[in-house]
């Protein structure tokens, strides 16, 4: 009864992430449109002052990518969710480490259970603090609990502080996950996003072609304009989001394998102080 409300908290932390990632998207979407309409489709950015029928200016990028069409402000806002998450995934990750260096904090706990040492081991779970710290503290804690009941032989007691470590990991670890399904997402959506703006860009060409007489050179080069243009931001989406996403992975399994480390170390101390 104990641990009952740590699972109300990890749901309200999971319904807080919702409504954080939902208003996340919808507010990407209306900047990424506002910026496509009144930044990059400003007048100053076109011959005579026309963005509709004028060409953009020599070198003007923001001209050219309003050219892109209407697809290009919703690839604009998949770039700019991929950056928030991001933002946001770094932070809590970094916070879910803890103050220290993982690694460093880890050998520590082992040096103390080494020595027998549980409470100055817990002593250094809160001065690291972070999700890492709270699985190995709760490790810990059983360790004690375990050692002070006396009523169970070592498997049992060894299987119990497994069982508490992994249920403490199975609380914290979705927390560091969230969101990371948003960016994998982005990484398939925004390729297709940009294929579907080249497919449109290539019709219009097409269809430049298409008039009788001379083909219509401006409605021609425009479509293929906005093929490309599409196509290049749909990589750009794309690519910072795969690599985002690699590199917050990396980051969780590494959390997830010192985790996996000191909790092997606990459950082996106790089975080998209590043969």
């Amino acid at each position: 009864m104990a641990t009952a409300p740590k699972p109300t908290t990890a749901k309200k932390e999971s319904t807080g992430s919702s409504i954080f990632a939902s208003l996340t998207i919808v507010i990407c979407v209306i900047i990424g449109i506002l910026l496509w309409k009144f930044v990059m489709g400003s007048p100053t950015n076109f011959e005579g002052g026309d963005p509709e029928n004028g060409h953009p200016l020599s070198g003007n990028y923001f001209g050219m990518v309003y050219k892109g069409g209407v697809i290009v402000p919703v690839l604009m806002g998949m770039l700019l969710m991929v950056i928030v998450f991001s933002i946001e995934r770094f932070f809590v990750i970094s916070k879910a480490a803890g103050s220290g260096n993982v690694e460093s904090f880890v050998k520590k706990v082992q040096t103390f259970l080494a020595t027998g040492n549980i409470e100055a081991a817990m002593a250094e779970c809160d001065k690291q603090k972070g999700s890492v710290a709270n699985v190995i503290k709760s490790g810990l804690k059983k360790y004690r609990e375990v050692e002070a009941d006396g009523t169970l032989d070592n498997d049992q007691a060894s299987l119990a502080i497994q069982k508490d470590i992994e249920e403490a990991t199975a609380l914290e670890m979705p927390m560091l996950e969230q969101n990371l399904t948003i960016i994998a997402t982005l990484v398939s959506v925004g390729t297709l996003t940009g294929l579907l703006g080249t497919v449109t860009g290539m019709i219009k060409s097409f269809a430049a072609l298409a008039t009788s007489g001379a083909p219509d050179q401006a409605q021609l080069a425009n479509g293929i304009s906005e093929a490309l243009i599409n196509t290049a931001t749909g990589i750009s989406v794309s690519t910072v989001a795969i690599i985002m996403y690699n590199i917050f992975t990396s980051k969780i399994d590494k959390l997830t394998y010192s985790i996996d480390e000191a909790g092997f170390s606990i459950v082996q101390t106790y089975a080998s102080t209590h043969k």
